[in-house]
Order: C-alpha cells, then sequence, then structure tokens
C-alpha cells in the first residue's frame, strides 16, 4: 500500500514513486503553455521548485500559484518554480493570464503522469496530483518534500522558502 493523504477528510491513495530527500531528482517531461514540450532533468546548477497542485480553478490551488508566482519575484535568479497539475494547458494559459501568473513554468501532467508517477503525487481514481511541494538542488538532488496531509490545505511555503534559501549560500 502506498502512502495516503487526506482529499476532504477522505483517506485516499497516492500512486507512483515516494520521493524522499536525498534521492536523484528523477527527469519527467510535460506540456506547458502553447502545447511546448516542459521538461526537467536536474543538475543544471539552479535550484528548481515544483509547486504541485490538483486543478488551478480551485481556490487553495489559487492561492499557491499566487503565493509561488509571488515569493519568485524576491528570489536569486538561480532559482525556477514550476507549476504542476493535470491541468489542461489551456486551462493554465487562461489563469495565468486571467490572474497576472508570469513568473513560474506551467506544467501539465495530463497526458502522461510522468512528473506524478516519478514523484508519488497521483490521487488514485481521480488522475489528479495531490498538493504538495518539492525542492531540487541545483546537483539535481531532491532537498525539500511535503505531501501536503490534507490535499485541501495550503502547503507550508516558510518550509519550503527557506530550503529553497538554504540553497543558495
Amino acid at each position: 500500500m502506498g502512502q495516503k493523504v487526506q482529499f476532504a477528510g477522505s483517506d485516499i491513495e497516492l500512486l507512483g514513486n515516494e520521493i524522499k530527500i536525498g534521492a536523484k531528482a528523477p527527469a519527467f517531461a510535460g506540456v506547458g503553455i502553447g502545447l511546448k514540450k516542459v521538461e526537467f532533468a536536474g543538475g543544471d546548477g539552479k535550484v528548481h521548485v515544483f509547486s504541485i497542485f490538483p486543478s488551478i480553478d480551485t481556490p487553495v490551488c489559487s492561492l499557491q500559484a499566487g503565493r509561488f508566482n509571488a515569493e519568485a519575484s524576491n528570489l536569486d535568479t538561480r532559482v525556477e518554480i514550476m507549476a504542476i497539475s493535470c491541468d489542461l494547458p489551456f486551462a493554465l494559459d487562461r489563469y495565468c493570464g486571467a490572474h497576472g501568473i508570469d513568473r513560474m513554468t506551467m506544467c501539465s501532467d495530463h497526458r502522461d503522469l510522468a512528473f506524478g508517477m516519478a514523484y508519488g503525487f497521483v490521487l488514485n481514481g481521480l488522475r489528479l496530483l495531490a498538493r504538495g511541494v518539492v525542492v531540487v538542488d541545483g546537483a539535481g538532488v531532491v532537498r525539500y518534500v511535503e505531501y501536503v496531509p490534507e490535499v485541501t490545505h495550503e502547503p507550508n511555503y516558510d518550509a519550503a522558502l527557506a530550503a529553497v534559501k538554504s540553497l543558495l549560500h
């Protein structure tokens, strides 16, 4: 049995490989705005933040996207933030345009669930991703992981940002 989270108070199993701190971050590819391929391979010297959520069209996911977009302007240029969900690229594009989201790479995992399965964020039976944050260092090693215990709650932004800042010294 895999890891579980709560979704509106009910247990739901996560599918895929649970990612752990210290692990090599798996490469993955998704679909970005304009149907462009979005890829992550790691080891490029940049700190990568993966902001993972179920659907951009829900209030908590919107808060999460807005918070990380705002934080991006306060971070070093060596930090890249990628928002990842199973939303269609068209929905991500519409949302970004309507809400001024312009400091993150948007990645739809709808096609292959490549990210969700590699990092263990797929909500069983829903074809959605659980909420969480993963921080990967410049060498491609996972340095912070949060699987938010209740999917309807926001992640611990302060802990994730502290992990990012610790990698920039």
